[in-house]
This record gives structure tokens, C-alpha cells and sequence, in this order.
């Protein structure tokens, strides 16, 4: 019998969703050490899946996991969730796709023969709606960050390009963040005290008709803002990777947020300080992302708020 409910795929195997689950002793809790990466559909096909597949296999090479499976396995796989999954959706719904991966279990968390590494890995692949709502203050009032005591995780003791789940100091960061201001985001500084990115999203600022994103090999290479930075190429929109200091958030004409789910946001509140929202290198980009995947992103998210 077919399932009617929503598929995942785990260690191989499609299950129905509720049948689903992760031992106690795996080491995506134990140890905290989860590989991940997030992928969306734009009206039911997924877009630019290769890139969050290389991404996915570089943080699992990074973070020394086994690798996955080869690229063209992992998107069949995706494609037959989005098929699957997305058939309950309503007419302009999207879906968001997970990719994970861990180290499997620990044998001597229950009791069992084996330590970290011992045990086969696991993988997950797993689908969920995009939760509008959770996007729609982005498009409806901008965006707003804060800076929180708490600083990024140096890139010397993790690298930053590995898209992992050990978020620990993003829960504490967030926490801080609301406290300095209701309803802010975390936009965390490195031990250097210059910009890093918040816990959903890539940081850019604009100055002068120049976007500008700090360096790469600081912080998580999104896909969002690849595709971001080859519009900024199509529009003739300086784009360049330097060091932000805090200082320089003060001065800033716009502030940009990309993320898969929503994949670009203007800012209206940063550290404090008000900024013109939305802003024209904002409407610009918005407007070049609207165009590249073929339907109004924002008009979407504040539909199905």
C-alpha cells in the first residue's frame, strides 16, 4: 500500500514520517555532531540542488563523516519526497528538503558494544513546508538585528563553511538578542570584533552602492548569497568580500539578509540604529531574484503568513 502521509528517507530506507526515528545513542545528540543542509522548491522543483549537494558533501568531508552517497542517488531521493510530499500541499505551497548526516550511533551510550565512529553513519533525508509565517516580518516591516554578547565560534576551532547543527551559542545568542531588542535577530561579531552572520541567514551591507559581504572562509558559504552576488554581476552592483568592523554598521546606507527559505530580506533596525527600508539596492536584487525564480517571493510568504 502506498503511504498517504509525508516520506522521509533514513539509512536507506523511505518510511512514513512517523515511523521515523533516531536512536538515543546516535551521535547527532550525543556529541552534538550533525552535518545538514537545506534546499527549497520554487513551485515544486527544487532549486539549485547541485550546489546545496556540494555543499552538503564538503561539511561532511570538513567535519570528518564518511561521505554520502554519490550526488545523482541523494536527488533522486529528494526528487521522489518533493513528488511525494508536495502532492498535500495547497496550489502556492513550497517545500523545504533536509539533508543530514551523523556518525551513528555510540554503542556505549546504551550500554552496547562500540564508541564514536564505530557504528555505521546515518543519513537523513526529510521534507517540511516552508513555514511562511515565520518569514513574513521580513517583507512586512524589514528585518531587525541586534549584537549580542556573545561571539561567533573562531574559525580556527570550526570552520564556519560547514553547515553543522553543534548551535549551542546560536540558542544563547538569539536569547541575548531579544533582550537587547523585542524581536531581533542575532547578528553575531568574531573574537576580532568585526561581522560575521546571524543564525539563519548571510550578512551583507551596503555603502555607497557597494555590497559588501565579509570574507568567505569566515562564515557559512550560502547558496543564497552565490546567487545573490551573480546578480549583483548581472545589475552592474559592486559586490566585494572585506572585513566589517562593528563601527561601520553605524554608517551603513542598507543591510541585506539572503537565506534559502525567504532569499533576500532588507534590514530596517541594525544594532540599534534605523535604516532606510526597503532600500533601492534592496528593490533591485529583490526584483533580480523574483525574475531568476519565477514568481514574487514576497507576495508568497505574505499570502501564506
Amino acid at each position: 500500500m502506498t503511504p498517504t502521509g509525508p516520506l522521509v528517507y533514513l539509512n536507506g530506507r523511505f518510511l512514513p514520517q512517523d515511523e521515523a526515528r533516531l536512536t538515543l545513542h546516535d551521535a547527532g545528540f550525543v556529541w552534538g555532531a550533525t552535518v545538514t543542509d537545506l534546499c527549497r522548491t520554487f513551485r515544486g522543483r527544487l532549486f539549485r540542488l547541485p550546489d546545496h549537494l556540494a555543499r552538503f558533501r564538503r561539511g561532511c568531508a570538513g567535519a570528518r563523516l564518511p561521505p554520502p552517497p554519490p550526488d545523482d542517488e541523494l536527488a533522486a531521493v529528494a526528487e521522489r519526497l518533493v513528488a511525494h510530499n508536495g502532492a498535500a500541499l495547497p496550489p502556492d505551497g513550497d517545500l523545504a528538503v533536509v539533508f543530514f548526516a551523523t556518525p551513528g550511533p555510540v554503542g556505549y551510550y546504551l550500554g552496547e558494544p562500540g564508541g564514536p565512529g564505530d557504528c555505521p553513519s546515518t543519513l537523513g533525508v526529510h521534507t517540511f513546508p516552508i513555514p511562511f509565517h515565520r518569514y513574513a516580518h521580513h517583507f512586512r516591516d524589514g528585518a531587525a538585528l541586534a549584537v549580542p554578547p556573545t561571539r561567533h565560534v573562531p574559525p580556527d576551532c570550526l570552520d564556519p563553511r560547514v553547515k553543522q547543527r553543534s548551535r549551542l551559542h546560536w540558542w544563547v545568542a538569539e536569547r541575548e538578542a531579544r533582550d537587547l531588542e523585542p524581536g531581533a535577530s542575532a547578528l553575531l561579531l568574531g573574537a576580532d570584533g568585526c561581522v560575521t552572520e546571524t543564525a539563519a541567514a548571510n550578512f551583507l551591507l551596503v555603502k555607497n552602492g557597494v555590497v559588501i559581504s565579509p570574507p568567505r572562509d569566515r562564515v557559512l558559504n550560502g547558496v543564497s548569497l552565490q546567487v545573490t552576488e551573480e546578480l549583483c554581476r548581472e545589475l552592474g552592483v559592486p559586490f566585494v568580500e572585506r572585513l566589517i568592523p562593528r563601527a561601520e554598521l553605524a554608517a551603513a546606507d542598507e543591510a541585506l539578509l539572503t537565506g534559502t527559505a525567504f532569499c533576500l530580506a532588507g534590514v530596517r533596525r541594525l544594532d540599534g540604529a534605523s535604516l532606510a527600508w526597503p532600500g533601492p539596492t534592496y528593490r533591485r536584487l529583490r526584483d533580480a531574484w523574483d525574475r531568476l525564480v519565477g514568481l514574487d517571493v514576497g507576495r508568497q510568504i505574505l499570502s501564506n503568513r
